[in-house]
């Protein structure tokens, strides 16, 4: 006789260049159009803090000035202000589980992407993790440019990707 309403989590859209942290219950943390760009998610299970960067580029020390003002945009200054943000709400490093998607290559084969962008970026992010004793636990990345959807729950630290409108999990 009544209608049912499900009620959805709420969501905090992540743009390029962003990064958003929550310690929230039931929140959701969203990035859209991972191409080359990279998605990188940190979670605690144990502070249930989460936190999503979108990086763009892995340095900005071509220009000082950008990464100053835009440190999401670049995976050697927007990896190392997620972890501080999400430590800020009691997270711990060596809880933290990383995932991540996107690193696309643009163009149908590999050898068609000149600047390798999305290689470059997982690169980057892989030795700065490494260099600081971090491992990344999941990852969906690389393959033909194709826009990727990533969310992850706050709580349970669960990721979800959305490719060509089929759901997985990370």
């Amino acid at each position: 006789m009544g209608t049912t309403v499900t009620a959805r989590a709420s969501e905090r859209v992540v743009g390029v260049a962003d990064l958003k942290v929550s310690n929230v219950a039931g929140e959701r943390l969203i990035t859209y159009a991972l191409g080359s760009c990279l998605g990188i998610v940190v979670h605690d299970p144990v502070a249930n803090v989460a936190g999503m960067l979108h990086v763009m580029l892995p340095t900005g020390t071509i220009d000082p000035a950008k990464m100053a003002d835009k440190p999401a945009m670049f995976v050697d200054s927007g990896v190392p202000l997620l972890f501080k943000e999400c430590y800020k709400l009691g997270a711990k490093k060596e809880r933290m589980q990383v995932k991540v998607a996107g690193g696309a290559h643009a163009g149908a084969r590999e050898e068609d992407d000149r600047f390798q962008i999305g290689k470059r970026n997982m690169i980057a992010l892989r030795k700065l993790l490494w260099k600081n004793g971090v491992m990344v636990h999941a990852h969906d990345t690389g393959g033909v440019q194709t826009s990727r959807t990533m969310w992850v729950e706050v709580t349970s630290g669960e990721v979800t990707l959305k490719i060509n409108g089929a759901e997985s999990k990370l």
